[in-house]
């Protein structure tokens, strides 16, 4: 996940980008600084067994060593004072021993890391090589020390003399378990480059030597390592692309093991415990980590001037489209640039990380898995292979398992259809749509809203859409927008609805349904605000059929969306409802049923006058020409009489979209020629005092 621009990018793991300290800096600062490294990294060998599952032998040796370090150089801060000050001559040598620690520092912490534990199993040979590498220039950074300072007192001369043959003789290498457990995993990435289904218990002495015992410790490993391979993708070369291949089959062999070895889905006891200060403190609302604007969970939460945070991606979105007031507030923005959230990031991303989930990409880019998230392959034929046989287990779960096992697939089902392209393929291959379809009537809450949210993934994918229309799959979908259990599945239903009619003919198909669009209209007049605005884009994509406009005014669509209009002219929602309106009056029953609402048409002048957004301007003005198309000249005096309209319109002839610009300067026109062909005068006799009309070419 990389983070906003202009802050530095995360470190990719075993990497050891150590800072040498400023030649400058004074000897004793930089002994005060070295000080309190050896005394972290000595402090991490208590009780450190379980902490380090990988290397516990070189982790000790190396921890020893900080030790024997810190023992060195409280002897020499002891001795200053008798030296009165270190000699400048003391740098180079301080020097390199606080790089030397802090490289240790890195070493330690990623052996330690939750989620990390497989990449280092892995790569157990490359960090015990870097480990002795380290270690040894410890030895050569004491060799640098003036010899009156190693001398200053007869213990720290024989602290050194013991660090400097340690540091050169200890033997570092992975430890026999760790060979055994690299040799497994790479023995079972061979059978899934070749389809062949591991033995279950190879797999489980892996994960039970590196300390993985439940689905969510494994899932907090995927989610790692998923940050592994953004972090590596991002302005990826080619020495990094062999590190990304094994990254991914790492992840698909974590997600075979999650879904094959594990009965059930756990909470993670440990986890919740470390970060429920971070979950959710006294002093935050659970409401608090939700933006404003969109009401979902910030994934890159920023800070406006009035002190409002909201996510990125959305208070851009609105700050692009021409609003220049705080959306909570009503106050105007001193300025548009926004500041990010570190607290707050912190706090959602380890309470996502705690649930295995990886934050999004806080870039503002929303391809959160870079290539891999968006192309149909994965990188690496084993990768592949685990992909096809954990989607093959989902599948067979989802039609013969038992309550719990169909509960846990259909969660399974849902996270992999949305974490890429591949896996929506494969579970689109191996017929998963059918099997979920049947699960949307389940009584089981939890399996209904997997089940519909693992269908919108899936009707993401072009086979998929057909697959779920081949299947009878659309009744069984308007169903649940009208019956679901809870309002997340009546929310994703609508939204597949949305992907299922961006084909015409399917647009078509679902109009033919009975309940489907006045299903859709009930959902925009009393759902929750998501569920409106899925409504409401899934209502877009059918009015493309011609036939469906005559539906959706028969369900009273119309006035649905007048009540969004009269609510708040700036709420995204309004501007939703607009743009619908707009949608509809492009044939004739949609117009008539505008024209005949009452007060609706005053209300969308008001708008197109007093909205912030350049989007609710467009939508406004292409509504009212349709109305003027479809409405004649009766339509186009009520315009003319109607006060501040005119005003509006020669505002975005200067200033709006291009779009809006062209029919603005239409609309003009056809008010102008009303006004001139007849026997009224030139100028509206409703306009403003002062207010000249000028004839717009």
């Amino acid at each position: 996940m990389p983070p906003p621009t202009g802050e530095p990018k995360r470190r990719r793991l075993l990497s050891l980008p150590a800072v040498y300290p400023c030649e400058c800096i004074a000897p004793a600062r930089l002994l005060a600084s070295l000080l309190s490294l050896a005394a972290d990294l000595t402090s991490r060998g208590a009780g450190a067994a379980g902490a380090f599952p990988v290397l516990r032998r070189g982790v000790r040796q190396a921890v020893r060593i900080a030790g024997l370090l810190l023992a060195f150089l409280e002897e020499i801060q002891d001795a200053t004072v008798t030296l009165q000050a270190l000699p400048a001559s003391a740098v180079l040598g301080l020097t390199e021993l606080h790089v030397a620690m802090q490289k240790i520092r890195f070493l330690l912490n990623d052996c330690a890391r939750r989620g990390a534990r497989l990449w280092v199993l892995v790569n157990a040979g490359l960090v015990a090589s870097e480990l002795r590498v380290v270690l040894g220039s410890v030895a050569v950074a004491l060799d640098a020390l003036p010899k009156g300072v190693v001398d200053a007192s007869v213990e720290a001369g024989e602290l050194a003399r013991l660090l400097s043959e340690q540091a050169w003789r200890v033997p570092v290498r992975p430890d026999a378990g760790d060979e055994r457990a690299a040799r497994s995993v790479r023995s079972i990435l061979e059978q899934f480059k070749s389809g062949v289904s591991p033995e279950a218990e190879d797999a489980r002495r892996v994960l039970e030597h590196i300390g993985v015992r439940t689905w969510s410790e494994c899932s907090e490993e995927i989610a790692c390592l998923d940050d592994e391979l953004y972090t590596r993708m991002d302005g990826a070369s080619d020495d990094t692309s062999s590190d990304a291949v094994l990254v991914n089959s790492l992840m698909a062999f974590l997600v075979y093991c999650r879904v094959v070895l594990f009965d059930q889905i756990d909470t993670n006891p440990k986890a919740d415990a470390a970060v429920r200060p971070a979950r959710c403190p006294d002093w935050i609302r659970p409401d608090a980590l939700q933006c404003p604007i969109t009401l979902d969970l910030m994934t890159d939460p920023v800070t406006v001037s009035t002190g409002q945070t909201y996510d990125r991606a959305s208070i851009m979105r609105w700050i692009k489209a021409g609003c220049r007031t705080c959306p909570v507030t009503g106050e105007r923005l001193r300025t548009a640039d926004v500041v990010s959230n570190a607290a707050l990031r912190g706090i959602i991303e380890r309470m996502l990380l705690s649930n295995g989930v990886s934050l999004p990409d806080a870039s503002g880019s929303g391809h959160r898995h870079g290539a891999l998230g968006n192309t149909p392959a994965p990188f690496g034929p084993a990768a592949a292979g685990a992909a096809r046989l954990s989607v093959a287990y989902i599948v067979a779960q989802l039609s013969t398992g038992s309550t719990e096992e169909r509960r846990k697939a259909t969660s399974e089902a849902r996270k992999l259809s949305k974490h890429s392209v591949f896996y929506r393929a494969c579970l689109v291959e191996a017929n998963a749509v059918p099997w979920l379809l049947c699960l949307l009537s389940s009584t089981d809450a939890s399996v209904q809203d997997n089940a519909v949210a693992s269908l919108l993934n899936l009707s993401k994918h072009p086979r998929g859409r057909a697959v779920l229309f081949e299947a009878g799959g659309v009744g069984l979908v308007v169903d649940v927008i009208n019956v679901g259990g809870r309002a997340e599945a009546r929310q994703n239903a609508a939204a597949v609805l949305f992907y299922l009619s961006s084909d015409p003919e399917h647009a078509e198909e679902i109009g033919r349904i009975p309940e489907a669009i006045p299903t859709l209209v009930q959902l925009v007049r009393d759902g929750a605000h998501r569920g409106r605005k899925n409504a409401m884009v899934s209502l877009y994509g059918l009015l493309q059929c011609a036939s469906n406009h005559g539906k959706a005014v028969a369900a009273g669509a119309v006035a649905a969306l007048a009540a969004l209009l009269s609510v708040d002219r700036d709420n995204d929602l309004a501007v939703d409802a607009v743009a619908l309106l707009a949608r509809l009056a492009e044939h004739p029953v949609g117009a008539q049923a505008v024209l005949v609402r009452p007060g609706l048409v005053s209300r969308v002048v008001e708008a197109l006058a007093a909205s912030a957004s350049r989007s609710g301007k467009d939508h406004c003005v292409a509504l009212l020409v349709s109305l003027c198309r479809h409405g004649g000249e009766k339509v186009v005096a009520l315009l003319g009489r109607m006060p501040g309209l005119m005003a509006s319109l020669y505002t975005l002839v200067a200033d709006g979209s291009p779009q809006a610009c062209k029919r603005a300067r239409a609309l003009l026109n056809m008010i102008h020629r009303h006004y001139e062909m007849g026997d009224q005068p030139a100028a509206p006799a409703s306009s403003e005092a002062g207010e000249r009309v000028v004839r717009v070419l």
